[in-house]
């Protein structure tokens, strides 16, 4: 869950798109991870920021990475409510705390703001200032 959520939430400002129900869903496996942990330490971010940037990856960061084009193209239309939920948690957590990661991650994976400009209306609706 942490690898799709995590894309996500670093670039999209919570989706709230319903999937169709014959679509393939993201993986459930990641649903119990505790995303406070990941956000609040250190080193658990940093490995997820930088192989998104493009260093080496876990298993885990490689999923996300991978996970990313779709969800940013489908406002996360594979996630689930839980996905959903935790996508808006570390959004808020990026914006406020870590607005210079966001804003390379969003540098790297939203050039044109396209993705900004698509999601903003919801961000703002949601209360996150992007």
């Amino acid at each position: 869950m942490f690898k799709n959520l995590l894309v996500v939430c670093l670039l999209v400002a919570a989706v709230s798109a319903k999937p169709k129900p014959a679509e393939k869903k993201n993986t459930t496996k990641y649903d119990n991870i505790d995303l406070d942990e990941i956000l609040n330490n250190q080193r658990l971010f940093d490995n997820y920021y930088k192989c998104l940037l493009g260093a080496k990856c876990t298993p885990d960061g490689q999923e996300l990475k991978e996970a990313l084009p779709d969800a940013l193209a489908t406002a996360c239309s594979k996630c689930t409510e839980k996905q959903r939920v935790g996508t808006e948690k570390v959004i808020r957590h990026l914006i406020e705390k870590k607005p210079t990661e966001y804003a390379e991650l969003e540098k790297k994976y939203d050039p044109q703001g396209t993705y900004k400009r698509k999601y903003q209306a919801e961000a703002i609706k949601r209360g996150i200032k992007v």
